[in-house]
């Protein structure tokens, strides 16, 4: 991937003058995909890039609703669970990997969900620029790249700054949830998130899964490899 690539994966910032959270996969799309992403990325998809114009939630939904942001949504498996069973709040998921976004589109359409919408590119991006303070319902952080060598923990995406931005675009009451089955990442995840300002944990340490996240075999991959799964809430109180 060249630096153009690379600077368009990450929603236009051609300047790429912070740490990037994430690695930008690689991987073919299918003709099903390819068609879900061609057809119905102009009226389901958000493009993050420069200028980062304002996100108007109401018009891409066409109603206005809580909004719940799922960043790094995969192949989209626990969005389409999670926003079936949650109609009454809309649902944003922001992914980097094509073949992710065109499956997710296309299960979309499948099972007729108006509450969804997809973005492609940083979602650090997207929420500094795009998105207005106090607008989100929840944010969803599941499985995030753990960047398990200590050289590469300045990327993870559980970081203060990071989480002071994520704080900033809750609504006071709004709830982010993440999940790992990094044992190293949980903890450093705990520390950070217990030491933010306006934010309160739920649950005392970590929380058990609650049943509204459901289980994707991303996940089953880690409980079969013996990777124990730990499950983090904490409520914006100011």
């Amino acid at each position: 991937m060249t630096t153009s690539d690379l600077a368009d994966a990450l929603g236009g910032d051609r300047h790429m003058t912070r740490i990037t959270t994430f690695y930008p996969r690689r991987g073919r799309v299918s003709g099903r995909h390819e068609d879900a992403l061609t057809r119905l990325w102009p009226a389901y998809g958000v493009d993050i890039a420069r200028p980062y114009p304002p996100l108007d939630t109401a018009a891409l939904f066409g109603r206005q609703a809580p909004l719940v942001l799922e960043i790094g949504s995969g192949m989209g498996d626990a969005t389409v669970a999670m926003a079936a069973a949650d109609p009454g709040r809309d649902y944003l998921a922001v992914e980097v990997f094509p073949p992710g976004l065109g499956n997710l589109l296309a299960v979309v359409e499948e099972r007729g969900l108006a509450n969804v919408r997809v973005a492609q590119g940083d979602a650090l991006h997207l929420l500094r620029h795009m998105l207005a303070p106090d607008s989100l319902d929840a944010v969803h952080v599941y499985f995030p790249d753990p960047w398990p060598k200590a050289r590469h923990h300045k990327r993870r995406l559980i970081q203060p700054d990071n989480v002071a931005l994520l704080r900033s675009r809750l609504a006071v009451g709004g709830v982010l949830h993440c999940a790992t089955d990094w044992a190293d990442y949980a903890g450093q995840m705990a520390e950070v998130l217990d030491a933010a300002d306006g934010l309160a944990n739920l649950h005392d340490g970590f929380a058990p899964r609650p049943a509204h996240r459901p289980v994707t075999k991303f996940e089953q991959r880690g409980i079969a490899a013996g990777r124990q799964i730990f499950d983090l809430l904490y409520r914006r109180t100011a």
